[in-house]
């Protein structure tokens, strides 16, 4: 990951652009400007080089998770909607960390060990005699049976749980299909909060430009204020008020 050059871009030398022409390119390529697609792409690959950086990639090179990085970055061009009013990036940003986490799961870099398969094993067989005996196999019996703590049989059962999509069917019948996201229900995304969120967009809308900045590369792509500092060239002490600030004059528009 120190390398500048990472499947063939020299990273280093990766244009920057502003958001004025990152909108500009935006509306040209979804009128079928292949030019301004082609500017569009490689203009925002170092949005996919400061994501590709958050992973610890052990058996897989840096390059082919870049390029799935960039495969994220597409998608996320050809889904976006101008009308909607959401910056690119913001959108952009869960698909390429989606696409990037996809190709390291499939690309089994993550294996699980024999020893935690053993195990899983050895867990699945006692919750199975636990139930034939009419008892409930709980997690504690489990563990007990096995003289081991809680903490391994809950571990052991995550490693070799499958995902699944929430457009599983879980139910058919004459024709009506009942998927999993169906029975499922959401306690974060409340009227209460989707109103917070409201306000909180308004507030960062009030702050200034480098203040907005500062605030996103802090807590959305999570650098520190060292970092921060010379990417906007400033003191880190600046940075510091700078963001005790903006975080106080948001709080007051809230409140």
């Amino acid at each position: 990951m120190q390398k500048v050059e990472i499947c063939g871009v020299d990273t280093s030398g990766l244009p920057k652009l502003t958001a004025k022409e990152n909108e500009e390119l935006m509306i040209r390529l979804k009128k079928g400007d292949k030019e301004a697609r082609d500017k569009f792409i490689i203009g925002n690959m170092r949005l996919v080089l400061s994501l590709v950086k958050r992973f610890r990639i052990r058996n897989l090179g840096a390059d082919d998770v870049f390029q799935a990085g960039c495969v994220g970055l597409i998608k996320a061009i050809d889904g976006f909607d101008i009308a909607v009013g959401v910056k690119f990036s913001t959108y952009a940003v869960p698909m390429i960390v989606g696409e990037i986490k996809r190709y390291l799961r499939d690309g089994n870099s993550l294996r699980v060990s024999r020893s935690i398969r053993d195990m899983a094993y050895k867990v699945l067989k006692t919750r199975e005699e636990i139930e034939e005996r009419d008892e409930e196999a709980t997690i504690e019996k489990i563990a007990e049976a096995l003289q081991t703590t809680e903490r391994e049989v809950v571990y052991a059962l995550d490693a070799i749980s499958d995902s699944i999509s929430i457009y599983e069917p879980v139910y058919n019948k004459s024709g009506d299909t009942l998927l999993l996201m169906d029975q499922l229900c959401d306690e974060k995304n409340t009227d209460e909060i989707w109103t917070e969120r409201v306000a909180l967009g308004e507030a960062m809308e009030k702050l200034g430009e480098r203040e907005r900045k500062i605030l996103y590369l802090r807590y959305y792509e999570g650098k520190t204020q060292t970092e921060i500092s010379e990417e906007v060239g400033i003191s880190q002490a600046q940075v510091s008020r700078l963001e005790k600030n903006a975080l106080q004059n948001i709080r007051l528009n809230i409140s």
